[in-house]
């Protein structure tokens, strides 16, 4: 009886911290190539709008959701996606809840896309607070919240993590056409080697992140900018 009861404990926690991603809606497909996924660009007036899924039930395992959403999305042909929060019965949207989302996909020409002003964001990870300093500027990232450095050309930027055996990572932009992205982790992290998204430019736990993945995190995880 007692090995019966810790089997059927292992089963609950299983249920209930599994996460599942449903293609829910498809108002239609679009057959392109686009290996990337990015956030919609809300200035951008040329998007086609495809479908959506759903995200139920929380993990830790952001990059194993990502590629979840990443095949679904590819399966009707999206590279880009939003955000579309549930409404309270006036209309109003509900706060973000990581356990139960949806995400809208879309299709953007790719001629269409813009580079932005360049920005360095630095992810937390999504376990537990971390102090960390980007050129010597000391933060503390809460779980599951990034923060926003505006790049400037030429500047070299360091992102260190304040520890006694801490790592560090040094970057120098020739431009601020795009965005740089790093994810700050304790933890062992899985790369993607499917190449449609996932880890690389590791340095002990400051971590390098490719654009469609960190684009996804940006939407889950809570902008925690200081105000200046």
């Amino acid at each position: 009886m007692k090995n019966l009861a810790i089997i059927f404990s292992v089963l609950c926690f299983q249920f209930w911290n599994a996460q599942n991603v449903y293609l829910i809606k498809v108002e239609k497909t679009n057959d392109n190539q686009d290996k990337f996924l990015y956030r919609k660009d809300d200035t951008l007036s040329e998007t086609i709008y495809l479908g959506e899924v759903e995200v139920q039930g929380f993990t830790k395992d952001d990059a194993g959701i990502f590629s979840l959403v990443y095949k679904k999305a590819k399966e009707i042909g999206a590279n880009a996606f939003a955000l579309k929060p549930f409404e309270n019965v006036d209309g109003t949207a509900q706060p973000f809840n990581p356990a139960n989302y949806k995400i809208a996909l879309y299709y953007t020409p790719k001629e269409k896309w813009v580079g932005k002003d360049g920005m360095l964001y630095v992810f937390a990870s999504s376990e537990k607070a971390q102090k960390i300093s980007v050129n010597q500027k000391d933060y503390t990232l809460q779980p599951r919240t990034f923060i926003k450095v505006k790049i400037v050309p030429g500047e070299i930027y360091t992102v260190s993590t304040k520890k006694l055996l801490g790592s560090t990572i040094k970057v120098q932009p020739k431009d601020n056409k795009d965005n740089m992205y790093f994810q700050i982790s304790s933890l062992k992290v899985k790369s993607d080697t499917s190449g449609n998204g996932g880890l690389n430019l590791k340095s002990g736990d400051v971590h390098g992140l490719e654009k469609s993945y960190a684009e996804f995190l940006s939407l889950i995880y809570k902008d925690d900018t200081p105000l200046k």
